[in-house]
């Protein structure tokens, strides 16, 4: 009997959070958006009207949950959204990539996002072929 094993390709666990942030575009200082679905350790998914590029760097700023403490990071984005698959509700999102966080700040926003659970998954998980033959050889 094989069993076909899910594929994870995030480092860290999103965490189901609504944030007010400011994203704002380095090159124009252009707002971008202004609040994000979810968040963690490593990024944020935000909300946008705007068309943006892949690869392009941004500014954010948001508080930590359930703290008063504000990052303020540049970052990277990561993936572009385009409101087309029906799972996406017609909105345009940026999965946003921290490129750095103090270090402080980073065991805070750990510590806030512990005990939120994470986003209901919107597509099936992905399978990870290889894992699932190399689990099949050992049987």
């Amino acid at each position: 009997m094989s069993i076909l094993l899910p594929a994870s390709q995030r480092r860290t666990l999103r965490r189901a959070v609504r944030v007010d942030c400011q994203v704002v575009r380095e090159r124009d200082f252009k707002l971008l958006g202004d609040w994000a679905l979810d968040l963690s350790t490593d990024g944020m998914l935000v909300i946008t009207r705007d068309i943006v590029l892949t690869g392009e760097e941004v500014i954010v700023s948001f508080p930590i949950p359930r703290t008063r403490v504000i990052i303020d990071a540049v970052a990277t984005v990561a993936r572009v959204v385009h409101g087309r698959r029906p799972t996406d509700r017609d909105r345009r999102a940026l999965g946003i990539a921290f490129d750095s966080i103090e270090p402080e700040h980073q065991r805070l926003l750990r510590a806030s996002l512990r005990h939120i659970p994470p986003p209901l998954p919107s597509r099936r998980p992905r399978v990870d072929y290889a894992a699932s033959v190399h689990l099949a050889a050992l049987e």
